[in-house]
């Protein structure tokens, strides 16, 4: 099916418009400034990963900047470094700082033209806002993991979304899922029947970074390394 054949793209944020993996990078380096040896940038943010995905797991309820002041306290313990509580929670609240990738708000801008515009994303409405600001758009419809009372990959998450679009109108054939995370959104997308499309924004790099390894790698309908590619692809099937 042509992008022009669906009227509502469906977002992940961090990972995919937002710049997650630099913001966790600088939110952490309180604790790896402490290190004897360094590690590797994706050596950071697979622990971080695991510590996130376990919390999400086991304390679904938990809002996001809070389980965030959670995960720093597990890596300070993990690598034997000092943190206070007071400093977890400030990490928790950094997510505001997280920068937006470079080419996500002309994106956003020239798709809005065209797509009603979703948010189903893995974060407290609070920072959320927050990060809003720097998106430019205005969505039709934001869907937070506070919201919903789990985290992705949790399939009520998407079946939430899928119920409040469908309560306005908006079919399933229709929505096309836009996504970095195989982990946290591709897979549960899949066996939503979603179509999907994967800003693979780690292309050049090795491992998956700050989401889990999801196993078997889950079918995509498109594959593209940034949100400007996207673009171009929809642009030239109006040409």
């Amino acid at each position: 099916m042509p992008l022009c054949n669906f009227d509502t793209l469906t977002f992940d944020v961090y990972g995919t418009l937002i710049d997650w993996e630099s913001g966790m990078i600088a939110g952490l380096r309180p604790l790896t400034d402490q290190l004897d040896k360094a590690l590797s940038r994706n050596d950071i943010l697979q622990g971080h990963a695991y510590h996130e995905s376990t919390a999400q797991a086991q304390t679904p309820h938990m809002r996001y900047d809070r389980l965030l002041a959670v995960v720093y306290k597990r890596l300070a313990e993990e690598w034997g470094v000092s943190a206070t509580w007071d400093e977890a929670l400030a990490y928790g609240r950094s997510v505001r700082d997280w920068p937006v990738f470079a080419d996500t708000v002309e994106a956003l801008r020239d798709l809005k033209q065209h797509y009603r515009l979703v948010v189903l994303s893995n974060v407290d409405n609070d920072s959320f806002a927050a990060s809003n600001e720097k998106l430019g758009v205005t969505f039709d419809a934001v869907y937070t993991a506070e919201d919903i009372g789990s985290y992705k990959p949790a399939l009520r998450n998407f079946d939430y979304m899928l119920t409040q679009l469908g309560r306005r109108g908006i079919l399933k054939e229709k929505i096309l899922h836009v996504a970095e995370s195989l982990f946290h959104d591709h897979q549960p997308a899949r066996q939503f029947g979603l179509a999907n499309c994967w800003i693979y924004r780690r292309h050049d790099q090795e491992g998956f970074g700050a989401t889990m390894d999801p196993g078997a790698r889950p079918h995509c309908d498109w594959v593209f390394n940034s949100m400007a590619e996207l673009v171009e692809a929809h642009q030239r099937e109006l040409t």
